[in-house]
Order: structure tokens, then sequence, then C-alpha cells
């Protein structure tokens, strides 16, 4: 069984007072049905960490640099979140893939080094509007979850988001029916790559204006392991309900 999974992005939000809610999240999650990871920015990872003190919460980065050191002014790399206390990274976030031109093989690059760290990675896949709109949205998921996944991916290191780009911040979002069709077509995909015992394992999150009072319908469609959550995840109070939902899914 897949153990299903609540991932809070912050983005670029969060100083050190945005601590609090971490802390008031691991208080009210002592011991939850269900994984946690919360991203915040770089900043506060290793902060992050000792203030969940290894409580029921995980924290991940938001991106790495494919290489391990070097000439890279501003990056950061796999192996540096790992020491600042980081155990995942969210990879190819639509943001990152339109503001820093990020290619689908960059992705996989970092990836690949994040998974040699250590790492869990979380690769992020989704369709424009338009995209959606010319009926060509699993042609543009499948090459993006084809050239994007590295081959040393396994259930362990592997979570794939699904975020249709149209639905993220915008309050919009896709039909059960618009979601369950990309899941099992990304299930399926995985399966034919890796096999079905890798297949199988891989979790599949939905991402894209999730909250409290649409979690329980996207935890109920077929192969939705979690979400992945970005304005929501800020607050315990948000995120709080949202983790509830996934636990009674």
């Amino acid at each position: 069984m897949r153990r299903k999974l609540a991932a809070g992005n912050w983005k670029m939000n969060g100083t050190s007072a945005a601590l609090g809610e971490l802390d008031m999240l691991a208080t009210s999650h002592p011991a939850p049905g269900v994984d946690i990871l919360v991203c915040p920015p770089a900043t506060l990872v290793s902060a992050a960490v000792r203030t969940v003190d290894n409580r029921s919460i995980r924290i991940g980065g938001q991106d790495c640099h494919s290489e391990t050191n070097g000439a890279h002014t501003g990056d950061i790399s796999a192996a540096m979140l790992r020491d600042a206390g980081a155990t995942a990274v969210i990879l190819g976030h639509s943001e990152r893939r339109a503001s820093h031109h990020e290619t689908s093989e960059d992705v996989r690059a970092k990836a690949r080094s994040a998974q040699k760290a250590g790492l869990m990675t979380v690769i992020c896949l989704g369709e424009s509007l338009l995209q959606r709109q010319a009926t060509n949205t699993l042609d543009i998921i499948g090459a993006q979850l084809s050239l994007s996944v590295p081959d040393s991916s396994n259930g362990q290191n592997l979570v794939i988001a699904y975020e249709p780009i149209w639905a993220i911040g915008s309050g919009m979002t896709p039909t059960p029916d618009q979601i369950g069709e990309v899941h099992d077509f990304m299930r399926d995909r995985l399966e034919q790559r890796f096999g079905s015992g890798v297949g199988r394992s891989v979790r599949l999150l939905y991402g894209g204006s999730v909250k409290a009072a649409n979690a329980a319908e996207i935890f109920g469609i077929s192969n939705v392991d979690g979400a992945l959550v970005g304005g929501a995840s800020l607050t315990a109070a948000d995120f709080g309900p949202i983790i509830a939902a996934l636990e009674a899914a």
C-alpha cells in the first residue's frame, strides 16, 4: 500500500516568524495517518528542521542544482539541502519551468543529483490552459513524465505531482474526471516504464488550488495519493483540515 502524502510548498513566503505555524502543525498532528512534508524557502530549511525536531513532519527544499558543487552563485546543491536536514526536494514546478526556463531535461538532471544525495524527489508536471483546450493534455504530461524522471527512480525516491498550470493559485480546479484521467495515465506510464512493482509504488499527488473545501472530493479520485498544496499550506489552520481529509480518504 502506498502511504498517502500531504506536501506543502511555501514558495517565496515565510520568515522565521512563520516557524510558529510549523510548530503548531507538528503539535496538532503528533501521529498522523499520512506522511507530511513541508518545503519552506531555503533560508528556513535548517530552522524548520530544528522546529519539527524529529516529530511527524519532514522538511524539504523547493529546488536544487544538478551539480554537487562549483561556480554556481546563488544556487543550492542537493547535498547542501541534505546537510541542512532536508529529506526531499520539489523539482520542475511550473513556476520554475516558466520563470527560469527549465526544461524537462534540466529537471531530470536535478532529480538524478537529488536522488544520489538521498533526497526524495517531488517532480511536478502540468499543462497550460491552451494545451488543455487543445485536448493534448496527455501528450504534454506523457512527454514531461518521460523526460523529467531519471532511470534511478523508485517508490522511495520519486513522487509525481500533477499540477495543471491553469489551476495553480487561480481558484480553478479540474473536474474529478479530468484529474482521474491524468493520474490513471501517469500510473499506466510508470508501470510500463519501471514495471508493475515500482510503477504502483510511486505516489501521485494532485496540486492546484487544493483547499479544505475540495480536498475530500479530490482525495476520492482514482490514483490520487495526496496533494501538493501551495497557499493553504502556509498556516496550520488551513493545512490541518487538508491533512485530516487525506487521513479520512
